[in-house]
């Protein structure tokens, strides 16, 4: 799992490095925007013609300065080039003057309103480097008016000649840190422009994996930072390397050898009459990823209808919270697992308090979702006093605001006309709040848990999976999180990364399957799943 940072980490590493004197502010600036005409040079079939055009918008701080250089490496390299520029020169950061010099001394500067107006041909790159990961306001309408203006531009010839857009960190407007466009009250732009490659420095930022942004995952540029890894940091999740294949199956318990009790034993309880499909899909699930056991806990009159159908699930009978804790005395069962079709209102209440105080006591996993969370909606302060560090919630975007409104109402600040706080840091103080993990759903599904720690799993790009929005497939997930949690192996895993190794499973699972999914599906494609990964 990669390192992937904030915007204030990213300037907080680049600051530690010039205070250490391993690099200047000019260095490394020199170094970004040389990086970025290498990386597009690259990443781009047919650039190395020299006699090629490009157009560089420049704003007022260190990203406009990354834009000056390009502008003289690509003169260098024979191409010509213009560049407007939007902002006060005397107000410029000192590494962006010097640059903005550099290029003055060889090139014109024009002002970013003359792009409107300015007569001329499509280029073959549009370089935005107006604002970075910085930004905490909508861009200026001159600067947006700039931007679509290049872009309308007629081609160079009759006939339609390439042209790229190539973003210089993150496209201008952009939050680096909730993923979102920051667009101007009563304005109505097309809020996100299209960018068709991003080309970012150091490691990758979290904004760029819960929106996408351009067609591929952004381009990554070293330019000569330090990789210094802290615990604390979001970490991407993408197990595709050996170290992470390992840790995988191990997280899976399917190696050689074992009882099935070393697997551990998953109970789920599942809702009345009518309503137990969503449970059977997730005891279905965490018995594909590699329960030894699961055990289905239901109301007497849910029996019959459970029975005929499964065969490998065992079934038991649970009437409410007293008759829970008897089953509870078991030691043998690992890992519990409730919410799914178990209905909203007192009973449901009980019976989480209930497991939660007992898990407490015995260190046992609990995985809670769906009604198991709306349940608290009108008292969540009773589930957050409950709850303990062997607990992971699994709530959606509604689910989490119910439980969390202020939280998600700041989350929801970010798509306005400023910064709010991100999604990230929205479950980070969720998290923190529960003494739990929680893992918010979605196509970029966050992870969190109290010691600071997140996680992030983004179905975009090439792992988009949109067919996984159907019904029952939350259901998949949680039970997948309950059977990795179950083994005697998993004790010895942080409850965040087991989750987190189930949302990659679940996304994977739903790639292989392909278009036409339907919830059923997800658990029969893990097999297939862990023979790719080489199990």
């Amino acid at each position: 799992m990669g390192e992937i940072l904030t915007s204030a980490q990213m300037r907080a590493k680049e600051k530690r490095a010039i205070q250490a004197g391993l690099v200047s502010g000019l260095e490394l600036m020199e170094r970004a925007g040389t990086a970025v005409v290498e990386v597009t040079i690259s990443a781009i079939d047919g650039l190395d013609n020299c006699n090629q055009t490009a157009v560089v918008l420049c704003g007022p701080g260190n990203n406009g300065g990354d834009g000056f250089v390009i502008a003289r490496v690509l003169q260098e390299r024979g191409w010509r080039v213009e560049v407007f520029f939007w902002g006060s020169v005397d107000r410029l950061p000192q590494d962006a003057r010097t640059m903005h010099d550099r290029w003055e001394s060889i090139g014109e500067i024009r002002p970013m309103s003359l792009a409107e107006v300015q007569k001329g041909s499509r280029p073959t790159l549009l370089f935005d480097a107006m604002f970075g990961i910085g930004i905490n306001r909508p861009i200026p309408v001159d600067c947006r008016r700039a931007y679509e203006a290049i872009c309308k531009r007629p081609p160079a010839q009759e006939s339609e000649s390439a042209f790229y857009r190539i973003a210089v960190d993150c496209p201008s407007g952009f939050d680096a840190d909730s993923g979102v466009f920051l667009v101007a009250e009563g304005d109505n732009p097309t809020p996100e422009p299209q960018v068709d490659l991003c080309v970012t420095f150091h490691l990758p930022k979290v904004g760029h994996y819960l929106n996408e942004i351009a067609g591929t995952v952004p381009a990554v540029a070293d330019i000569g930072l330090p990789y210094d890894v802290s615990a604390g940091k979001t970490r991407l999740i993408d197990p595709t390397d050996g170290a992470a294949r390992e840790w995988l199956q191990d997280l899976c318990g399917l190696g050689a050898g074992g009882h099935k009790y070393d697997r551990g034993h998953v109970l789920l309880i599942g809702g009345g009459a009518g309503k137990g499909g969503a449970a059977r899909l997730a005891a279905r699930s965490a018995l594909r990823v590699g329960a030894g056991l699961v055990t289905l806990a239901v109301p007497p009159e849910a029996l019959a209808e459970n029975a005929a159908q499964l065969n490998a699930v065992m079934l038991r009978e649970v009437a409410d919270a007293a008759a829970l804790a008897d089953i509870l005395r078991d030691r043998r069962l690992s890992s519990i697992c409730l919410g799914p079709g178990l209905g909203v209102g007192a009973q449901t209440r009980e019976m989480v308090l209930t497991v939660l105080q007992v898990t407490a006591e015995s260190g046992r996993r609990v995985v809670l979702d769906a009604d198991a969370l709306s349940s608290f909606a009108d008292a969540p302060e009773d589930l957050f006093t409950a709850c303990h560090d062997g607990v992971v919630i699994t709530p959606h975007e509604g689910e989490f605001a119910r439980l969390f409104p202020d939280l998600a109402e700041k989350a929801r600040h970010s798509s306005a006309s400023s910064r709010g706080i991100g999604k990230v840091e929205a479950v980070q103080r969720a998290a923190e709040r529960l003494g739990a993990s929680v893992l918010l759903k979605g196509a970029a599904t966050v992870l969190a848990n109290p010691l600071g720690q997140s996680r992030l799993h983004a179905a975009l790009y090439d792992r988009s999976a949109p067919w996984l929005g159907t019904a029952g497939a939350g259901d998949v997930l949680v039970g997948l999180i309950a059977g990795l949690s179950a083994s005697r192996r998993a004790q010895d895993s942080a409850p965040i990364d087991l989750a987190a190794a189930a949302a990659w499973l679940h996304v994977e699972a739903a790639r292989m399957f392909g278009p036409g999914l339907i919830a059923e599906d997800l658990p029969e494609q893990l097999p297939a799943v862990f023979r790719k990964l080489g199990f």
